[in-house]
């Protein structure tokens, strides 16, 4: 119970110097929850550039309306995400998220959700993993379930959070059971380790001018 709390403390302390020097990110971007959904599909091993392109594409379409999208033939679909890369699989993994989200019915009371039994069926379509399932669940229906990934993982263990990178569920669930259950600091914090990453957290670090250079084991030991 004290390391939890030792923990929690530590965990508050890095949102607030990462927020302190990032700001506010006001993730995720879209302007409805189904939007959000295919951009989570469609960010999948590309750069959000280039998803902004496919969804223009699909918004210049009239298709970001699931029933519209999943009228839509597959080779059409297609050729509107395909700026994003990978534009078979994703057209195919849209389709089927489509599905789901239109037969979960879970948008009248979102808060009454089963966010492990969503997640759960989410993991069964081909090609959606963890990361990808709990995007959807916190930013598109704004569900209690922390974002984990590779960023996450890499600072965590350099911070000394974890004793080298931990796997996506166990991190996922020390997180959750050390920070208060806050949908907007499950979202910002999920966003600024993000940031983190991109911009100093790298594979070859910059932290000299790292925020969290003062409470990082792994910058001390550059010193």
């Amino acid at each position: 119970m004290n390391e939890n709390i030792a923990l929690k403390a530590k965990l508050l302390d890095i949102y607030r110097l990462l927020r302190t020097r990032f700001g506010y990110r006001n993730w995720w971007p879209g302007n409805s929850p189904f939007e959000i959904v295919v951009g989570a599909v469609l960010t999948q091993n590309t750069n959000w550039a280039n998803v902004e392109k496919a969804i223009q594409n699909l918004n210049a379409a009239d298709v970001l309306e699931p029933a519209r999208l999943l009228s839509l033939p597959v080779d059409e679909l297609k050729r509107l995400v395909r700026p994003a890369g990978f534009y078979n699989q994703k057209a195919v993994r849209l389709r089927a998220v489509t599905r789901w989200w239109l037969d979960c019915g879970i948008l009248i009371a979102p808060a009454k959700a089963d966010v492990d039994a969503l997640c759960s069926d989410l993991l069964k379509i081909d090609g959606i993993g963890f990361e990808t399932a709990d995007c959807i669940l916190l930013y598109a229906l704004r569900l209690p379930t922390f974002v984990i990934d590779a960023y996450t993982r890499r600072a965590a263990a350099r911070i000394g959070i974890t004793a080298g990178e931990m796997r996506y569920e166990p991190l996922k669930r020390l997180f959750e059971r050390c920070l208060p259950c806050d949908i907007d600091l499950y979202n910002d914090f999920h966003a600024q380790w993000v940031a983190l990453g991109k911009t100093y957290c790298r594979k070859k670090p910059l932290c000299s001018e790292c925020p969290l250079g003062g409470i990082c084991q792994f910058a001390k030991s550059k010193i």
